[in-house]
């Protein structure tokens, strides 16, 4: 009987050992994994945290005993395989119990070890209330440290997705919450003017934001702990959460000479096989392709883990499998905003020799009539020659990741603005309009392909001698003024043609930008030498704000 061993459960492991099981059963299958559970929900422990999920039994997503029962699984928790002898295909295990070894034989080996969270050698970096959330005992210690020495201050490191996410849980408890993040935005994957929304919401909860710093050390002074940054800051606190990111736990393949790549990572083939026939890995400790930039990448994603399990298990089983690789899906909610995003971003982007448009809109996640609609802020990339979307990312209160997964989709099936223009959606007043948002970014981005409008950067404007023109109506101006700009509202602009110069490019503004394409088109066919400002006022006080 062919024995089949895969180190480490959770998200990758335990999904290749069911879908495994499920199409042999004349295979013996053995996890290893070193925690004391095999398979739980880590993307649930910020909220176990913050007592949004009240019984810590809610994260445990299957336990050793099912998959023993249900699919004749070995399952061995708080054991860890501690040398691979690849010549021998033999693993050395050891018994989490009482530290005794023992030797298991393999046929086939899936590497599914995880990352863990980076904690760098600062000063203080091991002082008590430092914490890092990976598992179910990280989550279940600091709220034990909360309770215990009830806290009333705690600095979070990081303002990526965990960071964020902890931020959120620990004012829920009442906590006075400091983010420091090294990058000068929150929620670095997404690009900078996106992250304003984010920063205000997070500001307006009471959050402090300390950007573009980082930290230099920890110490312990009149029975709290002492944050030092870079910019020397001095933040105190009872609880400190590292949330920089994380690291591959990758030594055991790399100590048996697997290839790596430059970050640690396991290197696998489009099969997910390693440089050893006989070994597959799998999950957050491997190198993958992105599949807008075919460049090397790697992404600590569950979805992604679940789906290389279910290829290796096929690949074992004799049926050819392929893993077309990431493009880096992921949604956030912070307070009552919703972020998400899918492929490429700008800074990605850059880094290739694509040639990208980008366009903004801010259309509501339903009709306005109906009632509660609010703005989504949609931004787009495209290819420039053909109009293959690159990536797409959104921020709003509500229907942000609905849109941005009918883009994930396109995005896989290699869709351009031209299909998103076309896509056949839901609609209800409820839910979306007739022109759904997916819709609107399209058709703005086929309109630039088409040749009917041009955009311009906000970054640009004013540059060679462009005068800016603002459509809308008095009353906006007067809230939320532009300098510079000559205000003509847009249904007087027909009327008032001659006062605008025919020997500058004219860039037009207006709210959210439908007014200034329709004024754009209107300039063009007049002779004017007219582009859009993208996204209109809102995306410039974003980038205001950023700058």
């Amino acid at each position: 009987m062919q024995t089949v061993v895969i180190v480490g459960g959770v998200a990758g492991g335990a999904s290749c050992a069911a879908r495994l099981r499920r199409q042999r059963e004349d295979m013996r299958i053995v996890v290893i994994e070193k925690g004391p559970y095999v398979s739980f929900a880590n993307c649930g422990l910020p909220y176990f945290v913050g007592n949004v999920i009240e019984d810590e039994s809610s994260l445990l997503v299957t336990d050793p005993k099912t998959l023993r029962d249900r699919f004749n699984i070995d399952v061995r928790t708080e054991h860890e395989v501690i040398g691979i002898h690849r010549p021998q295909r033999r693993l050395t295990v050891r018994r989490g119990s009482d530290g005794s070894t023992y030797e298991l034989y393999y046929d086939k080996l899936v590497l599914s070890p995880g990352a863990r969270p980076i904690r760098p050698p600062l000063p203080g970096m091991d002082l008590p209330g430092i914490f890092s959330i990976r598992t179910v005992p990280d989550s279940r210690h600091i709220k034990e440290w909360i309770e215990q020495r009830r806290v009333k201050r705690a600095v979070v490191i990081g303002g990526g997705f965990i960071g964020l996410e902890m931020a959120e849980n620990l004012v829920r408890r009442g906590i006075d919450v400091t983010v420091v993040e090294r990058d000068a935005q929150v929620m670095p994957p997404l690009d900078p003017e996106m992250t304003i929304p984010l920063g205000q919401e997070l500001e307006s909860r009471g959050v402090r934001l300390v950007l573009g710093d980082s930290v230099s050390g920890f110490e312990e002074r009149d029975g709290a702990l002492v944050i030092r940054t870079a910019k020397e800051r001095e933040l105190a606190a009872e609880l400190v959460i590292v949330a920089i990111g994380v690291q591959p736990e990758s030594e055991l393949a790399s100590e048996c000479g697997l290839e790596t790549g430059p970050r640690g990572h396991v290197l696998v083939n489009g099969n997910l096989c390693t440089s050893d026939r006989d070994i597959y890995a799998i999950g957050d400790a491997i190198e993958v392709r992105h599949v807008v930039t075919g460049k090397k990448t790697a992404l600590p994603l569950a979805g992604p883990a679940n789906r290389q399990g279910r290829i290796v298990a096929d690949m074992i089983a004799g049926r050819g499998r392929h893993f077309r690789g990431v493009q880096g899906t992921a949604v956030c909610g912070i307070f009552g905003l919703t972020a998400a995003l899918t492929g490429a971003n700008e800074k990605t982007l850059r880094a290739t020799d694509l040639d990208y448009g980008a366009v903004y809109a801010h259309p509501n996640d339903h009709v306005s009539y109906y009632p509660g609609a609010s703005a989504i802020f949609l931004k787009l990339l495209y290819d420039k020659s053909n109009g293959r979307i690159l990536g797409a990312q959104a921020v709003g209160k509500s229907g942000v990741e609905r849109r941005i997964d009918v883009i994930a989709m396109a995005i896989q099936m290699h869709a351009t603005v031209f299909d998103l223009e076309e896509a056949e959606l839901c609609y209800a007043p409820q839910y979306g309009a007739a022109k759904d948002p997916v819709n609107m970014i399209g058709m703005i981005g086929a309109n630039v392909m088409r040749g009917d409008l041009t955009i311009t950067p906000w970054q640009d404007v004013q540059q060679n001698g462009a005068v800016v023109l603002d459509v809308r109506d008095d009353d906006e101006v007067a809230c939320k003024p532009i300098s510079g700009e000559i205000h003509i509202p847009l249904n007087q602009l027909r009327q008032r043609l001659h006062e605008l110069p025919k020997d500058k490019p004219i860039q037009i503004c207006c709210a959210v930008g439908a007014r200034a394409y329709t004024a754009s088109r209107l300039l063009i066919q007049h002779g004017f030498d007219a582009s859009l400002l993208s996204g209109g006022a809102e995306t410039w006080f974003c980038v205001e704000k950023r700058n």
